[in-house]
């Protein structure tokens, strides 16, 4: 199994900055691929950003040029760097973990961090 703890969220004006903390424990060198999604009441969880284990970067269009995923290697903690913050990116923050298959699993979330942003 992979356990995930997130942190850094927080209340915010528009146009701050904010810098989210995922902590992976368990299983780690399995991960694969790791993520941050984001969730507002009523409406599904959507992809913000995602990296591989080889440093490939994938970016929600609307967050492009404001946010920046990173992960130096499977030990240390995946950032998600988040400048020019608009009260539409407020939402609760998950962090994601896909494996290759443990115990029939194969996608693992965190619990999620409250991100707001103030206009």
């Amino acid at each position: 199994q992979v356990q995930l703890v997130e942190s850094g969220g927080g209340l915010v004006e528009a146009g701050g900055s904010l810098r989210l903390s995922c902590s992976a424990s368990g299983s780690i060198f399995r991960i694969h691929t790791m993520g941050w999604y984001r969730q507002t009441p009523g409406k599904q969880r959507e992809l913000v950003a995602t990296i591989t284990s080889g440093g490939n970067t994938n970016y929600a269009d609307s967050v492009k040029g404001r946010f920046a995923i990173s992960r130096d290697n499977a030990e240390n903690p995946m950032y998600l760097q988040m400048n020019s913050l608009k009260p539409e990116d407020t939402a609760v923050y998950y962090c994601n973990a896909k494996t290759m298959m443990i115990n029939g699993r194969n996608d693992f979330w965190g619990r999620g961090t409250q991100v707001t942003v103030s206009s």
